[in-house]
């Protein structure tokens, strides 16, 4: 049983942070694979939360059955997503929304600080990329560097194209340039384009990915609500991945309708992408997704989740039968409430998986009991997913299920090692055979 705790609102009105006894019903493995299933969401009048505490690591580490775990960095501050340079260096993006969504969303937001609080994110963002640099190839990096420190708002994605690294702010899309083996950049950078930021900004995070030839990018744009409860006009240019061309900054719209894509990566010269499903539909519904993109496709946010089925909570005359029936059913289900974020194309790496995808998943606070906090693999036949996923890291929870650590961006290391970007736990860890 969760502890059961309350805060009180004006004296009068009380909010569940955790709940005592069990929200989902199914097994969290009901909720994967091409086929998941998918129960009708209760949409309960009072939202479920169950927030683990965040203790941190203590001199312990996360698990890898039949692997070595161990930190690459520590002491980092929210470190959240990942990219392996050409040399072998690691640019880390250190990067938070902070208090700007939950002062400007009332009380949506102060609960949302709330759950911040105990979770371990509520941290004013550093606004910095770090290159970590291993040099005497020991497996952890001895040499750090804040790479870049001006120019950024809340940086998560980065994408190095030729001698121009991207970067994407919560709103823009900034370009910096790249010597080979440099340590530190100068300078506020160029801004390639604005992206949707605004005064709520719900889904934050912004991530950058370039075509095999470095002429488009794709950016992916996170939607301004749960299921559209601020008004459709917030959603302008939101739930979507934006084609932008590097060199002069216009953009168009590659794929829209997905809540929260957050990771992407090219399997066989299709773009695919992790997506957030909806909250607050009890422990069971909607499950977090990864699909291939399909250029000009709608995936059904607002209007609908999972495919056709119907969001009940859109006003009836806001919504879109039209929509609805077009909207494509994602490939692969990756469980209800998972956070999965965090996506590395994994063909015949030095870990011995074979073809196939890490997936991090940054764990639920809404669901009893608790789902994700890991990292995992789904192996491919051809370029599909096929099979369940395995695990790859765990051990982010403890005996009574305090978080450690939340595992967010995955990459492959130039020697084949898994890096993953630990952002409450405040660490890069790798893990190698």
């Amino acid at each position: 049983m969760h502890t059961f705790r309350t805060i009180a609102l004006s004296g009068a009105v009380a909010l569940t942070l955790a709940g005592c006894g069990d929200n989902a019903r199914l097994p969290a493995q009901a909720g994967y694979g091409a086929s998941p299933t998918l129960p009708t969401p209760e949409n309960p009048l009072i939202p479920f939360y169950n927030v683990p505490s965040n203790v941190g690591w203590k001199g312990s580490a996360p698990v890898a059955p039949g692997m070595t775990v161990k930190p690459f960095a520590s002491g980092l501050t929210h470190p959240r997503w990942l990219l392996v340079l050409p040399n072998g260096d690691v640019l880390v993006s250190e990067g938070n929304h902070g208090t700007q969504w939950a002062d400007s969303m009332g009380f949506g937001g102060w609960v949302e600080s709330l759950v911040q609080r105990v979770s371990g994110m509520f941290v004013k963002s550093p606004d910095k990329i770090v290159l970590l640099r291993d040099a005497d190839k020991d497996g952890a990096a001895e040499i750090r560097t804040d790479f870049i420190s001006q120019g950024l708002n809340a940086p998560f994605g980065m994408a190095l194209v030729g001698d121009t690294l991207y970067v994407a702010n919560t709103d823009s899309l900034m370009a910096f340039h790249y010597t080979p083996g440099t340590t530190h950049i100068d300078g506020a950078g160029r801004k390639v384009t604005d992206l949707p930021g605004g005064p709520i900004d719900h889904h934050w995070t912004k991530n950058v990915f370039a075509s095999a030839d470095g002429s488009k990018l794709y950016v992916t744009i996170g939607s301004n609500s749960n299921a559209g409860e601020n008004g459709l006009e917030a959603e302008k240019d939101r739930a979507r991945i934006w084609e932008v061309d590097p060199k002069t900054g216009s953009h168009r719209v590659y794929a829209s309708g997905i809540r929260n894509p957050n990771g992407l990566a090219w399997v066989n010269g299709k773009l695919w992408v992790a997506v957030n499903g909806r909250d607050e539909n009890g422990g069971d519904t909607d499950p977090d997704y990864i699909t291939s993109v399909q250029d000009g496709g709608f995936y059904g946010w607002p209007f609908s989740w999972y495919g056709n089925h119907v969001e009940d909570r859109i006003k009836p005359e806001q919504r879109r039968p039209d929509l609805v029936a077009k909207a494509i059913v994602p490939d692969y289900a990756t469980g209800a409430h998972t956070s999965t974020l965090g996506l590395a194309w994994a063909g015949g790496n030095a870990l011995g998986f074979g073809d196939g995808m890490f997936i991090s998943q940054h764990g639920s606070w809404n669901r009893s009991p608790l789902n994700g906090y890991r990292v995992a693999f789904i192996p491919f036949m051809g370029d599909k997913p096929s099979g369940m996923p395995r695990d790859v890291l765990t051990g982010f929870l403890d005996a009574v299920n305090k978080a450690k650590g939340r595992p967010v961006g995955v990459a492959l290391a130039k020697d084949g090692a898994l890096l993953v970007a630990d952002d409450t736990g405040n660490s890069v860890w790798r893990i190698s055979k």
